[in-house]
């Protein structure tokens, strides 16, 4: 059993290489360390192929409005760690014809939420490649929930508003992203086996809505031990022959470890933890497939690692600064993570998805007011009447750097010991159902008998309130189920609510009827996708929303007893049923009917009124029933393509410059020459640079740290998916066409003592429209 021991804030790609092997090697034919030979993977247990895959969905780094918060002036302006789209692809083998049989598709993209249109247009790009093979059936697209990733990639009015309406480019990189990822899941199937385990993890969330969740019933509450689920549960994907390939899992905790006022780029908790993961359990390096992990000292295995690599490494790197042709180097096609292939093949991928997220928090300290630093008010979490001075504090507050380090790696520990301990297998077959509902008229037969329908889609006046983790503004406040005056006429402005949707929505108080406003396009969704796949005795319920805690669970009992109940004996008390939240599509939030009644924020987010989650459970239970009945459900309504109607008003990149004297990727602030640092020093370098929009470096990097080795190569050892690596782009004004890069290396405990240079790379737009690519470089200087 691999033992972790706390990571440090500088752990990299390169610090795996000197963790690896630490303990020692073992062979596949002992019982000592991690092994493929631990789970029978045997062609006998394996009767599914499986295929993974992960591509760069980074997007645009500079000037595109981050989604989540909706704070217009969170505009992304560098890179803390790359976003990612990771795929698992199950099929059945027809061991009968030696054919394939049903396959489901997951992926899961380091984005604050899926959206339609893109699963409208990935499902259009895998049509054409694949034909019926791939569809909106058997294809779930999810997201982590960081609120930290370019926005504008949403097709209804709401979601666009911050972002100055549809950014391109980001749909763009997301949509790439998401296709490649599955093509690679696609070529990598072969046959293996799947485990899945399951525990808990309690240092990693909390509830931020806890007043809302103490008004459901006493009695069902009763029945659960935390105000949040703690259960996280993984699958781990086995290859017959080659071993361990990677692992998702889903855990219900928000990206929210960055806070509303970050600007850079990055997957939050969970994208840190799937990084830490990735390069924890990393085979390209191992030639024989068995290891055990200790966070020793074992500088010599980087040393060995280095001399290595280094011959192959400095030929890719070869012609680093030749770049006055305007060409782009071929450089920045190889990532530090792409320089060391195995020869088993893809590397090892890991996905921490996103569960009944809708009132977890990830700022486990709680919400404290800035003013007085004692707790928020209760029910309504305002400090003196006011929500924007009561921000709920992370592990590390107050850096959020550090806060997002620690959730992630909690995460990361529970899903490694979930992964080594990981002993049951996946049986049966692979099945699906998928459905589209009209939630703004959906009638909902209650178990009492009473009909009841949805609403149109609106939010509350507690919606402006925002969270503990990202306030608003005025004066909004959470649990409001009454509303002003003034911000009812502003709301009314816009659409005056008619009065069968104010007593729909009740005791909602509407305050913009999104439902309703359609010009110039829809502003927000009224059908919607819902889904199920199967993998033996594991069921995932692709939800487009933020479930809270008891309307999850809810949820999951519903289909777990449906299976039980109509499955004549195929599913038993061994089901193992997780919510993939924020799946397909995005419409906000779904509480419960007591939760409703509060008008907290998710309340008062809840869009289609105090029965959506009575519709959700009533159409997932007719999919779980076709399901175990082995029945096809209709389609229903399609969904609107909003695409070729979208609003694009962000303006583009016009032209770069530099100031008369410099160039692109000169120095403006250097490392002092013969200078030298210690291990735990921040090495920051300043170059004059271009906007990041011009070129997005996807699978590559706008920032490296190289090491030189034997024979005076230079070896990239850090690049700007490093957690200690940090891209931060600026302007000196808004309009200027100036910019600098500053480049921020926290050297690690890990690091490897020589010398060390850092670079720089960007493309540049002229004002005719050519782009050029440059390099800058850093002094070298010595680490100790």
């Amino acid at each position: 059993m691999a033992r972790i021991q706390r990571l440090s804030r500088g752990f990299s790609f390169s610090a795996f290489f000197i963790v690896i092997y630490t303990v020692g090697m073992t062979l596949a034919t002992t019982d000592a360390g991690f092994s493929p030979g631990e789970t029978d993977a045997s062609a006998e247990s394996s009767r599914y192929l499986i295929g993974l895959g992960s591509y760069d969905i980074t997007g645009p780094a500079a000037d595109v409005n981050m989604m989540g918060y909706a704070n217009p002036l969170q505009n992304a302006a560098g890179i803390h760690i790359r976003l990612r789209a990771r795929t698992f692809i199950v099929a059945e083998k027809n061991i009968a014809n030696s054919g394939v049989g049903n396959r489901v598709v997951f992926v899961n993209l380091d984005a604050c939420m899926a959206s339609q249109a893109v699963t409208n247009k990935v499902i259009e790009r895998l049509r054409n490649r694949y034909g019926d093979m791939y569809s909106e059936k058997n294809v779930a697209i999810s997201g982590t929930h960081t609120h930290s990733g370019p926005g504008g990639y949403l097709q209804y009015v709401l979601y666009i508003i911050t972002s100055m309406g549809f950014v391109r480019q980001s749909f763009n990189a997301i949509v790439d992203g998401i296709e490649n990822s599955i093509i690679q899941a696609h070529n990598n199937l072969r046959p293996g086996s799947l485990f899945v385990n399951q525990g808990d993890l309690f240092d990693a969330n909390i509830n931020r809505s806890p007043s809302a969740y103490l008004n459901n019933p006493s009695e069902e509450r009763a029945r659960y031990p935390h105000n949040v689920d703690k259960e996280m549960t993984l699958l781990k994907f086995v290859d017959s022959e080659w071993g361990p390939l990677g692992a998702f899992n889903w855990f219900a905790v928000h990206g929210t470890s960055m806070s509303r006022d970050n600007k850079l780029i990055s997957g939050d908790n969970k994208g840190v933890a799937a990084r830490l993961m990735e390069d924890f359990y990393d085979q390209q390096l191992v030639e024989q497939g068995d290891w055990m992990v200790d966070w020793s000292d074992t500088t010599d295995i980087l040393s060995s690692a280095i001399a290595k690599s280094a011959k192959k490494a400095s030929a890719r790197f070869l012609g680093l600064g030749s770049t006055g042709d305007g060409e782009r180097p071929e450089i920045i096609h190889n990532r530090v993570r792409n320089l060391f292939r195995s020869a088993k093949g893809s590397r090892f991928v890991a996905a921490f998805c996103q569960s009944n997220v809708g009132d977890t928090s990830p700022n486990v300290q709680g919400a404290v007011c800035l003013d007085t630093g004692i707790a928020c008010d209760f029910n309504h979490s305002t400090c003196n009447g006011k929500s924007e001075l009561c921000i709920g504090r992370g592990p590390g507050y107050p850096d959020d750097f550090v806060s997002t380090t620690i959730i992630g790696e909690r995460q990361f520990k529970k899903a490694a010991q979930l992964f080594d301990s990981a002993t049951e297998l996946l049986k049966g077959p692979i099945g699906y159902r998928h459905k589209h509902i009209d939630f703004s008229n959906l009638e909902v037969a209650l178990s009492n008998g009473a009909k009841v329908h949805t609403c149109p889609a609106a939010v509350g006046f507690s919606f402006a309130a925002g969270t503990t983790d990202g306030p608003g503004a005025f004066d909004f406040k959470q649990g409001d189920p009454q509303g002003n005056t003034f911000w009812r006429i502003v709301g009314g402005a816009l659409k005056p609510p008619s009065k069968a949707q104010i007593n729909c929505q009740k005791p909602k108080p509407v305050l913009i009827d999104t439902g309703e406003m359609l010009h110039p396009y829809p502003w927000a969704p009224s059908i919607l996708p819902i889904q199920i796949l199967r993998v033996g005795q594991m069921v995932i319920l692709s939800v487009p929303a933020e479930f809270t805690t008891m309307a999850g669970r809810r949820l999951r009992d519903a289909v777990k007893t449906t299976l039980i109940e109509e499955g004549g004996g195929e599913f038993g008390e061994d089901v193992k049923v997780v919510i993939a939240g924020l799946t397909n599509a995005y419409s906000q939030y779904v509480t419960t009917y007591e939760e409703y009644e509060v008008q907290r924020y998710e309340g008062a987010s809840t869009l289609y009124g105090p029965h959506t989650l009575s519709g959700y459970i009533q159409e997932f239970k007719k999919l779980a029933a076709a399901l175990a009945r082995g029945e096809s459900v209709e389609e229903g309504p399609s969904p609107p393509q909003l695409l070729d109607k979208q609003l694009e008003l962000l303006p583009p990149v016009v032209v770069d410059s530099t100031p008369t004297g410099s160039s692109f990727g000169d120095v403006i602030e250097d490392v002092p020459a013969n200078s030298s640092f210690t291990r735990g020093n921040i090495v920051t370098v300043k170059f004059w640079s271009a906007c990041p929009r011009n070129d997005l470096f996807s699978e590559s990097t706008f920032a490296l740290v190289e090491y030189l080795g034997k024979g005076g190569n230079w070896v990239p050892t850090y690049d700007d998916d490093d957690l200690c690596l940090r891209f931060m782009w600026d302007r000196p004004s808004l309009k200027s066409p100036h910019s600098h890069a500053t480049l921020r290396w926290e050297i690690p405990d890990t690091v490897q003592p020589g010398l060390y240079r850092i670079r720089h790379f960007g493309a540049a737009k002229h004002l005719f429209g050519s782009v050029q690519h440059f390099v800058g470089t850093s002094n070298t200087f010595r680490v100790y």
